[in-house]
């Protein structure tokens, strides 16, 4: 009721203060309904911003928001701007009247710009102030429980006061403002949760699959190996399970198994090798293959190598590489297992061959026919001189290169060798490069039912060898066995006899620079006659007559007899054979 003593003017003004009031609440109303039907933050806000300039009867109002990641202020929405200069407006923190809002939590406003504390001005705040014209600023805060998340203004382009119930309308609004803000803060974290829980349930169903796809490789693996066939079921289903080529190589690099098309590793492969080897796991190639060593028990038997996939290949995948690496592994020692028996057998039935009485050779020649050998297909036998401790390793080298037909043991800390033919330069070279080691071996023809004594005698024609100091070369039997029996094998004897023999002329030789030595092997080579030893080495017979005065003086009287003749004879011999063969190579 409007009192009867009021006056006209009062009571108009006091209508049309109801009647701004009343619009006000509309307005907030209209809000409030807009936010309850909230789809579009954006148009929210820009909708706020707009109630906010004709409500105020502002000339501009815009809204800024805090930056969560560095502190600066970033305009968001405008109503009134003339210029793109308050729409790219971004403050820096600490600047301008908006940070001395969102420090305090509380409104604030000028009449005059320029009245702004100085160090709050900014050169990018007052060009975009001084472009819009703007003199006063009203602004509040838009808060949440423990933030500033923004500010609203009203800006004129004169000077206004503002007063408590333009701040309370604005900061209705802003609080308005502040629950899109919130909102939309609100439904982003919603989808990014609901996108993180999306993309864990899509990780843990591939993870579930890839391990279910995984079980079911090893349990193929399993299967193919218990189904026998050695290592090729394994690279053919490794390869279908991962859709790419598969090798398997032994630690040499030979190719063992190969499913798809299979190639023999590069030397990018051998690197990677060495490195899976040194870290025990599998080890990616630059073309997205996989290399991963097969190992047991610190030996390495080899690898397994992916060659470029059809499909991506993941962590399990690597798993499941390795996997079929510890299966490879298996195998490997069962077949080493196996082949170490089979190497007994037969290293037992080579010593009892050639070591049984004659009242056993009946029941060995049986033992030895039962196990597949034919005894009368033995056509050599030979003894190799290794390092002790690398003894078995030989032997089983040596058994590998000669073949299935051949028996191979050790006896006397010789490993003996019954086989077909005699040991040829080709085999002996591709042993002695195999085993990196020196080798002396010498080898022997089995005459027909002769196996114990072409053993004996290639253990005796060795020992003479290694008395003459050769240690690395392949020697046939035959050249040794003439001396074996008649000097021994003791060196020290050896040595004695050769100095004894031939030392007078090695000493002569060495002080005058001749060459006496040759002209007495060519004379003992040559049946002791001085004119075919002149015709062999090219010289006047006369020459030869004097050389061998001189080596009358040197050997003494009666060097030609019979008796001595023979002796001196069997030492030139015996010195040539230690020359010829007393390096590396085939005698």
């Amino acid at each position: 009721m409007i009192h009867p003593d009021r006056s006209a003017d009062a009571v108009g003004s006091e209508v049309e203060g109801l009647r701004r009031r009343a619009g006000e609440l509309a307005a907030l109303y209209a809000s409030a309904r807009e936010l309850a039907a909230m789809r579009d933050a954006d148009a929210v806000l820009e909708r706020l911003v707009e109630r906010a300039q004709e409500l105020l009867a502002a000339d501009v109002a815009y809204l800024s928001e805090f930056d969560g990641v560095d502190g600066a202020l970033r305009v968001r929405a405008t109503r009134g701007a003339v210029t793109g200069a308050l729409r790219d407006l971004e403050v820096p923190p600490g600047r301008g009247l908006v940070s001395a809002i969102a420090e305090t939590r509380l409104p604030r406003a000028v009449r005059r710009y320029d009245a702004v504390a100085p160090e709050r001005h900014a050169s990018g705040i007052d060009a975009a102030v001084e472009a819009e014209g703007i003199v006063s600023l009203l602004g509040v805060p838009l808060l949440s429980d423990s933030a500033v998340l923004g500010v609203l203004f009203v800006a004129e382009r004169h000077e206004r006061a503002y007063t408590p119930d333009d701040i309370a309308l604005l900061a209705a609004l802003a609080a308005h403002a502040s629950v899109v803000l919130q909102t939309a803060a609100a439904l982003a974290d919603a989808r990014t949760q609901a996108l993180r829980a999306e993309a864990a349930v899509a990780e843990l169903t591939a993870h579930v699959a890839a391990r279910d796809r995984a079980n079911r490789v090893h349990r193929e693996l399993v299967d193919a190996v218990l189904a026998g066939g050695g290592l090729a079921p394994v690279a053919a289903t490794l390869s279908t399970a991962l859709q790419a080529a598969v090798t398997i190589v032994d630690a040499a690099g030979g190719v063992r198994a190969g499913g798809g098309d299979a190639a023999t590793p590069t030397a990018a492969v051998q690197r990677a090798l060495d490195h899976s080897r040194a870290e025990g796991r599998p080890i990616r190639l630059p073309d997205a293959g996989i290399v991963s060593a097969v190992v047991a028990g610190g030996r390495v038997f080899g690898a397994i190598v992916v060659g470029p996939p059809a499909r991506s290949l993941d962590e399990v995948d690597l798993r499941t590489v390795e996997r079929a690496g510890q299966v490879a592994a298996l195998l490997a020692l069962s077949e080493e297992a196996v082949a170490e028996a089979g190497h007994r057998q037969r290293s037992d039935l080579l010593l009892d061959l050639v070591t049984a009485s004659p009242q056993r050779r009946a029941d060995v020649a049986a033992a030895a026919r039962r196990a597949g050998i034919d005894e009368t297909a033995v056509g050599a036998v030979t003894a190799f001189a290794v390092p002790a401790e690398r003894r078995p390793e030989i032997a089983r080298v040596v058994a590998r290169r000669l073949g299935p037909a051949a028996l191979v043991g050790e006896l006397d800390g010789l490993v003996l060798a019954a086989h077909g033919d005699p040991l040829d330069p080709v085999s002996y070279e591709a042993v002695r490069s195999l085993v990196d080691t020196e080798v002396l071996a010498v080898t022997v023809r089995v005459e027909a039912g002769a196996l114990v004594r072409a053993a004996a005698d290639v253990r005796s024609a060795l020992s003479l060898a290694q008395a003459l100091g050769i240690d690395d070369a392949r020697v046939p039997a035959d050249d040794l066995l003439p001396y074996a029996a008649t000097i021994g094998a003791d060196r020290r004897v050896l040595d004695a006899f050769l100095d004894t023999m031939l030392g007078a002329v090695r000493r002569h030789d060495a002080s005058r620079g001749s060459d006496l030595l040759a002209t007495l092997r060519a004379f003992v080579r040559h049946g002791a006659s001085p004119t075919r030893t002149a015709r062999a080495l090219t010289f006047h017979t006369n020459t030869i007559l004097q050389r061998l005065e001189k080596l009358d003086a040197l050997l003494g009287e009666g060097w030609r007899d019979d008796e001595r003749f023979f002796r001196l004879s069997t030492a030139v011999r015996l010195d040539e054979l230690r020359e010829r063969l007393g390096s590396r190579g085939d005698g």
